[in-house]
């Protein structure tokens, strides 16, 4: 039996990757870590019923870490409380599933650093549905082959969404400027903005939207988008449990979701 931790327990992803894990036999809830509800059964703040776990304080992620002893801990919180997560976890031993998007470079150098000097096993991925995974495959065939066309990225999220554009999307940029051998990428655009050959990157925030992102390479007379929409959060939190299973048996380093489908 896998024994997890989820931070950002009380929110709606934790509280869905929660749900995930007790449905799972392969896993066991042993910690709930969130900075609200603090000392509360975590099934009764999901409105599930008691099961024996309270919320713990994630201020005390230490100390939470060593009482608890979970085998993997799975982060899906905003990125400055991650890196403190993931620090500690590092130091801890304890494996990591880390959904949480916004770093910034020297953030994840410092994360990197951190999981690497302890030789711990992690998956970092900015999106954990299936789907979303196959999609960048797309992206780099079509790049491959639609080089001279111009790509504009749109995405589209809920309107509490913090960060912007989303993690997701700057991967695609990621994705399709590798395939081509570098590009400028112009985040939005106001004002005199002729266009170049940059690969254009637009938010959108709003409602309760899960996660909608499309590429659409344009050409003369013609244009292709590809598009993957997110219906529901489950999506992305039976990916972080299914890589949750995987890395516990990995060896030491930093993965991503591709690496757990066996898709790269």
């Amino acid at each position: 039996m896998i024994k997890i931790a989820v931070t950002g327990a009380c929110g709606k992803m934790g509280g869905l990757i929660i749900e995930n894990v007790l449905k799972s036999a392969d896993l066991k809830l042993v910690c709930a870590i969130d900075v609200t509800n603090i000392g509360k059964d975590i099934g009764e703040v999901m409105k599930t019923g008691k099961i024996g776990v309270p919320v713990t304080d994630a201020n005390d992620i230490e100390n939470v870490l060593k009482l608890a002893k979970p085998d993997v801990l799975i982060d899906f919180t905003i990125a400055q409380a991650a890196v403190k997560n993931v620090t500690a976890c590092a130091r801890n031993k304890v494996n990591l599933v880390v959904g949480t998007t916004g770093f910034t470079k020297d953030q994840i150098s410092h994360m990197n650093k951190e999981i690497s000097e302890n030789s711990i096993r992690a998956v970092i991925s900015p999106n954990f549905s299936i789907g979303v995974n196959v999609f960048w495959g797309l992206l780099a065939e079509a790049a491959k082959r639609l080089d001279d066309y111009d790509i504009e990225i749109i995405e589209a999220h809920h309107n509490q969404k913090k960060d912007a554009p989303s993690g997701t999307a700057v991967k695609a940029a990621k994705v399709i400027s590798d395939t081509l051998g570098g590009k400028e990428l112009v985040y939005g655009r106001y004002g005199l903005a002729p266009r170049h050959k940059e690969i254009g990157i637009h938010a959108v925030r709003g409602g309760d939207i899960v996660g909608d992102h499309t590429v659409l390479f344009a050409g003369d007379g013609e244009r292709i988008e590809i598009k993957h929409q997110a219906h529901s959060r489950q999506a992305f939190a039976k990916g972080a449990v299914r890589a949750a299973i995987w890395i516990y048996a990995a060896r030491p380093g930093i993965y991503e979701m591709a690496d757990v489908l066996e898709i790269k």
